[in-house]
């Protein structure tokens, strides 16, 4: 299905706990000087305006990236994922909100690489439109264009299938981020099968998955279905804004599925959670899960209210 814009959904909670795993993600691979490779299976737009269009309509960026934007009190983590979005608006007024391809961009170095799925035409045109934009703009501050050479590849095209040719990268290192709209409740059945064909192409990867927690029965069976993978560990992590409505509509809460996670995520995510759940929460319900398959524990905490 085509129907899906991420736009309508920009900068909520969902995004927050994407991009902040992601972004450490990122972040740890780029300890080590050998170059890594970025895959991103579902990439959308890259950047979106909050103050028109899609995004303006629900404004879900509310729930999420508006309420971290004037916090004096971020933790170390959330501050440094906050000043990526606010590279993104030197007016200092939240504007634009960006996807995980420029988050990925702005984290990564010029050796590592970026390889972009996206299958919706028009978003597809917009994320290639968007990187030639700040490629100019790199150009116009003296700062390296994003795009030169093969350090950026763009392809209207199927994730899930285009992932196989992709697999190993060069390098032997790398991180895939899977996050498809699930409209389609097939999504949900090809995210297990195109990470257990990765996983043997390229065991050693890392692989993240966003996934909304919703009534439907698929995405509540996806995380325990994804347990039983091969790798060298997983790491589960739930966030919870509010009580779910009775009609089971509406996104409350969503969660990261992490295949061979770096061990420096978990403890990031103990410090972080608690203080999501706080200040995202809007009522009792809110809450988060942290289970790990290298450690057992569940960490689960809940707002005060």
């Amino acid at each position: 299905m085509l129907s899906y814009r991420h736009a309508f959904h920009a900068g909520n909670h969902a995004d927050v706990l994407k991009h902040l795993v992601t972004i450490h993600l990122l972040d740890y691979l780029g300890q080590k000087d050998t170059p890594y490779t970025y895959i991103d299976t579902h990439a959308g737009a890259g950047v979106y305006a909050l103050d028109g269009g899609y995004a303006s309509k629900n404004a879900e960026y509310e729930t999420g990236i508006a309420r971290l934007w004037d916090r004096k009190d971020l933790p170390k983590p959330l501050a440094e994922y906050v000043k990526l979005i606010k590279v993104l608006n030197p007016s200092g007024k939240l504007r634009y909100y960006p996807g995980s391809p420029y988050c990925a961009d702005k984290s990564m170095r010029e050796q590592d690489r970026l390889r972009l799925f996206e299958l919706h035409p028009a978003d597809a045109k917009i994320l290639l439109d968007n990187f030639r934009k700040l490629e100019a703009h790199a150009a116009e501050q003296g700062i390296r264009p994003s795009t030169r050479g093969k350090r950026i590849m763009i392809q209207k095209a199927d994730g899930f299938l285009g992932l196989k040719a992709l697999l190993p990268p060069p390098s032997r290192r790398g991180l895939v981020l899977m996050d498809p709209p699930y409209e389609d409740k097939a999504d949900y059945r090809k995210v297990k099968e195109a990470l257990t064909d990765a996983l043997t192409r390229f065991a050693t990867g890392t692989y993240a998955v966003w996934y909304p927690v919703l009534h439907r029965m698929e995405s509540r069976q996806l995380p325990d279905k994804l347990k039983c993978l091969p790798g060298n560990g997983w790491l589960n992590v739930t966030l919870s804004i509010s009580t779910p409505s009775p009609d089971g509509f509406g996104l409350h809460s969503s969660g990261m599925f992490v295949i061979n996670p770096p061990y420096t995520l978990e403890p990031m995510l103990k410090e972080i959670m608690p203080y999501l759940v706080t200040t995202l929460g809007k009522d009792a319900g809110a809450g988060f899960i942290l289970e790990s398959g290298a450690t057992k524990p569940v960490f689960t905490g809940k707002r005060r209210v």
